[in-house]
């Protein structure tokens, strides 16, 4: 962040105790992971760090010259030593012979694998030649906010030398690859007594003759552009000042609850997206800013920030000064349908002959005045990395903007990044997606035996997942057991009790907000009950109705309504029971009320069908283990009713069952996840037992 004050300068965090007895790979991770740590010094993925290290040759037993560089795809933050590509730095140099000019640069990619040290399977990224042919030990390549807003300056050349001298150098934009890795050779070569260089539009190279004395160099550099514009910008306004106002926190939150189902909904037809909404400071000041508009306009600059928001973001109409949200979903179709249009002629404008196909054609970012910032991706880790680096745009256009005028990359390079055929050839090796990826659930129940099983599977599918439950310690210690399981990114929760109308409608409107929208709706909140009919008390059969009846009732009508605002369909699931089906003794008020569930999601399922909304019903029986209901007096109970102890009850039902199986929670969440995707596209107002066998409960 470019803020004014002291605590945005960088600390040095090099512990030397720590770094002496390591090797040099070693303190080669141990710095990387120093300068990932703070995402001013360089955003998710982005930069590069590598040594050169005199290492054994497998095959000849001599000592060789090995370069260790960040792996493709990597990050430097949480990199391990797996992460680095390892290569022959004598081979690397004899690619110069190889080399055919820059018009033939891409075709030296093929040759990395060739120059691999001693079998590394770590793929070599594009930038390897960046770091090979500088002609130093240790190189770091940054992406820092207060470089880039140089690098990204009209007058970028003179600032470098106003803030640095001869200390850094300046080289003109050139896309990474083997001529820009020429280019910094003879830089050095000509400017042996540089420490770095600033390359226009893109970043910061810095090296040293260590690792602790790289590592410096990079903080050094980086904080002393951080003070330079510290004492430029004091008292400045930023992006010309502000033009709108800032809605409340309540109302941002209430905005952006209603506009990212819309978007998502105009979006997903080919891919389904999750969503990221960011209301921070830094994107409040621009989102309300004076220059807003024609700063977006002209792009982002640094090809790691593009590469993750596109070119553009789609500005929304909207006027906080006079909020009509409706008004604004009335127009989005049309501005969603521009964005469309004008990334098709940017791509008629600059496609080559060996350009890939248009990609997804929608925009990444969508700023709203006054509001906030959202991001659509594939996934709710890239929409929120999306976001980070719009945000470090953000910073970059302030900086740059405040002394000199901000300059995107032209819309040829731009293009020429965005649809490189390398950049195409890693997005084809990445994993095929997960049956569920891009889908959002909401789990009533959630932190429950089989709320807790469905979570767990419909995660395991690439779901992001909504826990809902009432009960508050259960429903955090199952977050954070998923979320170490599956990351935090996929897990959120909410306490809720089903039967408060508002609480229901709050949960939904959290699930809109955290990830966009809704896809699929498990309905599994549960209580149990038993006794004789002459001795159930009036309050007894209110509590199953109210949360067995009219509590599903609340969360799929919820659900209808946002699934209906997105236009995109979805599935819900009942958790029923046997007992919905088939009578059972001294329990009259929860048979039925499941029975009440079970009917409820026949006529869901004739309502939803023209919008795509299925409506699915899992009957399970006797599922005792990991179950709230079954360990506490509904065990007892159920056992009287059998004249039996509570620790005989399991085996009875499992022999009262025609197939003689128990059933897990494991085991109904298969049916959940069966229902859920669109293995069962073609399926509504079904009814699927999980209860081992039981006549009385067949539906036909």
């Amino acid at each position: 962040m470019l803020d004014n004050t002291r605590a945005a300068r960088l600390d040095n965090l090099w512990d030397e105790a720590k770094a002496a007895p390591m090797s040099e790979p070693e303190r080669l991770l141990y710095r990387s992971n120093l300068l990932g740590s703070d995402k001013r010094i360089t955003n998710f993925g982005g930069g590069n760090t590598s040594a050169k290290v005199m290492a054994q040759d497998p095959l000849t037993g001599e000592t060789v010259e090995v370069l260790w560089v960040k792996g493709s795809g990597g990050d430097v933050g949480t990199i391990k030593l797996n992460g680095f590509a390892t290569l022959y730095m004598e081979k690397l140099e004899s690619l110069k012979k190889l080399y055919r000019g820059v018009e033939h640069e891409d075709e030296m990619v093929g040759y990395l694998p060739h120059c691999t040290f001693n079998l590394n399977p770590r793929a070599a990224s594009i930038d390897t030649p960046l770091h090979a042919f500088v002609p130093r030990k240790h190189v770091d390549h940054m992406h820092p906010d207060a470089v880039i807003a140089i690098a990204a300056a009209e007058n970028s050349r003179d600032l470098t030398a106003e803030i640095y001298g001869g200390e850094i150098g300046w080289l003109p934009w050139k896309r990474p690859g083997f001529e820009l890795g020429l280019w910094l050779e003879k830089f050095c070569r000509e400017n042996p007594d540089a420490n770095g260089v600033v390359l226009a539009g893109h970043g910061l190279f810095t090296w040293g003759d260590t690792a602790k004395e790289c590592y410096k160099t990079t903080i050094r550099i980086i904080n002393r552009a951080i003070g330079w514009f510290e004492e430029k910008t004091a008292g400045k306004q930023a992006f010309g000042g502000s033009v709108r106002p800032r809605l409340s926190s309540a109302e941002r939150l209430a905005i952006a609850e209603k506009l990212m189902p819309a978007i998502r909904g105009m979006i997903s037809a080919s891919e389904c997206k999750i969503g990221h909404f960011d209301d921070s400071d830094a994107v409040l000041e621009f989102v309300s800013s004076q220059e807003m508009e024609r700063l977006a306009e002209l792009g982002t600059s640094c090809p790691d920030h593009f590469l993750r928001t596109k070119r553009n973001p789609l500005v929304v109409d909207f006027d906080p000064a006079n909020p009509d949200i409706e008004k604004t979903l009335e127009g989005l179709s049309a501005a969603v349908e521009e964005y469309r249009k004008g990334h098709a002629a940017y791509y008629d404008r600059c496609k080559r002959p060996e350009s890939p196909p248009m990609r997804d054609p929608n925009a990444v970012v969508y700023l709203v005045p006054g509001v906030g910032m959202i991001t659509f991706a594939k996934d709710k880790a890239t929409a929120r990395v999306s976001g980070e680096f719009y945000v470090n745009a953000i910073n970059v256009m302030r900086g740059a903007s405040s002394v000199s005028s901000y300059v995107g990359l032209p819309e040829q390079e731009a293009f020429d990044i965005e649809y490189w055929v390398l950049e195409e050839a890693k997005l084809q090796r990445l994993p095929k997606p997960k049956p569920l990826a891009g889908k959002v659930a909401l789990v009533t129940g959630g932190a429950g035996g089989i709320g807790k099983a469905s979570a767990e599977r419909l995660l395991r599918d690439g779901a992001c997942v909504v826990l809902a439950d009432i009960d508050g310690n259960s429903l955090e210690e199952t977050d954070a057991e998923l979320g170490r399981q599956y990351t935090a990114d996929v897990v959120r929760s909410v306490r809720l009790d089903v039967t408060k109308e508002q609480e229901v409608v709050a949960a939904f409107a959290f699930a809109a907000r955290e990830y966009g929208g809704l896809d699929i709706l498990v309905s599994n909140a549960g209580i149990s009950s038993a006794a004789p009919v002459d001795e159930t008390e009036l309050s007894m059969w209110n509590r199953n109705m109210d949360i067995l009846s009219t509590g599903y009732f609340l969360v799929s009508r919820e659900a209808f309504r946002l699934m209906k605002r997105q236009k995109t369909g979805g599935s819900i699931v009942f958790i029923a029971s046997k007992n919905g089906l088939a009578a059972s003794p001294n329990a009259s008020a929860y048979c039925t009320a499941k029975a009440a569930e079970i009917h409820l999601a026949r006529c869901l399922a004739l309502e939803g069908a023209e919008f795509g909304i299925r409506v699915n019903t899992v009957n399970p029986d006797a599922v005792l283990r990991g179950s709230k209901i079954w360990s506490g007096e509904w065990r007892e109970q159920r056992a009287a009713a059998y004249n039996m102890s509570p620790d005989e009850l399991e085996e009875h039902y499992r022999k009262r069952s025609l197939l003689k199986l128990n059933v897990f929670p494991e085991d109904v969440a298969e049916a959940v996840s069966f229902f859920a995707s669109d293995v069962a596209a073609k399926s509504t107002g079904n009814i699927l037992n999980v209860d081992a066998g039981n006549a009385q409960s067949f539906t036909r």
